[in-house]
């Protein structure tokens, strides 16, 4: 049965700059999705719309503007952004000629997670911030991160591998793609720890008193934070390890990735030892999605394994010369 994506890509073609542009566009929501949420938190803005999905009683925008009306409302305005961001990527990845399955896959899965997240999100509302809600609307967060800067790198793999005639990208020794895992798994666990910080300290999301984890919060973040500097310490000898061997590319990310690690760092120092600032924390917020973003474009690139483009279909063999 043919859809109606399926109909329109029978008849239309999208190029290359709507694909880029597209999937551009969804990853870069998907980092202001995270960080609306951050604002959301330390603003005390989590129930600002107390109900769902209407605002207040029927109504899809506040009745009585607040401050934390506005904030919470003009976060859920983000999602409608973060819903035409996505559909204009799963739009552009259907219209390309020819059709890249592992590509479209990529795409409509940010689409479910939207779908996801937006219910973890009402959910959350429905049961006035209970932290592990909490604690799983932003694992789907970062699970939506995952999958737009995956659908965004495969995007450029296959544009990239047009324009270089299949040059095949550079893979680094086994000992640094390891590395490159492990540092990808430790990254990702010093994320998930992150939420039980917050699901245990003191910015709720509310003003009111909202119930917390029931633990000791200044024990986690103990633990987070030892697991951070193991984290950046990883990282520095992934970066020297690339540096020596290669891909040229992959230690360029590294870099980055240091670079953003240690500003985390920084800020994570110093919100713990100036009583949690409001916008040092959202900062944090936002820092945690661009380490992620980073640790995954240094993995992607250093094992090319990863989204391997073998071959393309009649756009790649109408641009080469007709006696290639």
């Amino acid at each position: 049965m043919l859809t109606p994506l399926g109909w329109a890509a029978q008849r239309f073609e999208l190029g290359p700059r709507a694909l880029r542009w597209g999937t551009t566009a969804a990853l870069v929501v998907a980092v202001l999705v995270v960080l609306g949420g951050g604002v959301v938190r330390v603003t005390g803005s989590g129930l600002g719309c107390p109900t769902w999905p209407a605002c207040e009683g029927t109504s899809i925008a506040p009745v009585t503007p607040s401050v934390r009306a506005v904030i919470e409302f003009g976060n859920r305005l983000v999602t409608v952004l973060l819903i035409a961001a996505v559909a204009w990527a799963i739009i552009a990845a259907r219209l390309q000629r020819p059709r890249d399955r592992m590509l479209t896959r990529l795409a409509w899965s940010q689409f479910w997670l939207v779908v996801a997240n937006a219910l973890a999100g009402g959910v959350t509302v429905l049961a006035r911030l209970n932290p592990w809600l909490v604690a799983l609307h932003f694992v789907l967060a970062i699970g939506l991160l995952t999958t737009a800067t995956l659908t965004w790198h495969r995007a450029r793999t296959l544009l990239r591998s047009e324009e270089s005639h299949h040059a095949a990208a550079p893979r680094a020794p086994g000992r640094v793609r390891a590395l490159a895992w492990a540092t990808t798994g430790a990254t990702l666990l010093l994320i998930l720890i992150g939420t039980l910080v917050t699901g245990a300290g003191p910015h709720s999301g509310d003003s009111a008193a909202v119930t917390r984890m029931p633990f000791d919060w200044t024990v986690v973040v103990r633990v987070h934070g030892i697991l951070g500097g193991a984290v950046i310490a990883m990282a520095v000898a992934l970066w020297v390890l690339l540096a020596r061997t290669g891909p040229r590319l992959a230690a360029r990310r590294a870099v980055g990735l240091v670079a953003v690690l240690l500003a985390q760092g920084g800020i994570g120092l110093y919100q713990a030892l100036d009583g949690l600032p409001e916008v040092a924390v959202a900062l944090h917020v936002l820092g945690s999605a661009l380490v992620w973003i980073g640790m995954l474009r240094v993995l992607l690139d250093t094992d090319s394994r990863l989204f391997a483009v073998h071959e393309r279909g009649p756009r790649m063999r109408s641009a080469l010369p007709a006696n290639a």
